[in-house]
């Protein structure tokens, strides 16, 4: 790996290696790319970040056009959306860790308490649905309704039906990322 850039390439040297040296599996190589793809999901989420603390060194999606649209929300509740949104990403993460140990009861539990219908009904207590645009609500509601089949199907223990499901809570968070963005007011 040294003079590479992790890319594809370097993956699958990694790969590769794990094979020769007879300590990989289909699991293992399929919970390191998810884990990838979520560092990519979390680098990636600093483009959702105020843009004045990315300094110059800033990503080539900088020079793209920002076409998400903005929600106003006062200071303290922008801080407690933004706290919202970081316990998603760490318990996704969570996730991913229960799977790659094998404990599906975990990743259900974890999967049910912080990522499903319930976590929205707390945030909807906390928040005033009224400050989120109606898309933001229908995306919002797709997220958690992924993340209820996940759920579902973690008591078969099968990574073929696990994965995709897990796949479409990330698609689901993605989605939103890209069309909204957190725009805090001074109220």
């Amino acid at each position: 790996m040294r003079g590479d850039s992790w890319g594809s390439k370097s993956i699958n040297g990694w790969l590769t290696r794990m094979k020769q040296k007879g300590t990989t599996n289909a699991r293992t190589a399929a919970v390191f790319l998810l884990a990838i793809t979520l560092l990519g999901l979390t680098l990636g989420a600093t483009s959702c970040a105020d843009k004045q603390t990315l300094g110059a060194a800033a990503s080539p999606s900088s020079t793209v056009p920002d076409t998400r649209e903005p929600i106003g929300l006062s200071g303290e509740a922008g801080k407690e959306h933004r706290v919202v949104m970081l316990q998603h990403l760490e318990t996704v993460q969570a996730i991913v860790a229960a799977l790659a140990n094998e404990d599906y009861a975990l990743a259900q539990g974890l999967t049910e308490a912080h990522l499903g219908f319930f976590t929205h009904r707390q945030a909807m207590l906390r928040q005033k649905p009224e400050d989120f645009p109606p898309a933001y609500h229908d995306l919002a509601m797709a997220h958690h309704e992924a993340a209820e089949e996940l759920a579902r199907v973690m008591p078969s223990r099968d990574l073929k039906q696990i994965l995709p499901r897990l796949d479409g809570v990330l698609k689901a968070c993605v989605a939103c990322h890209l069309a909204y963005k957190l725009h805090s007011t001074n109220n």
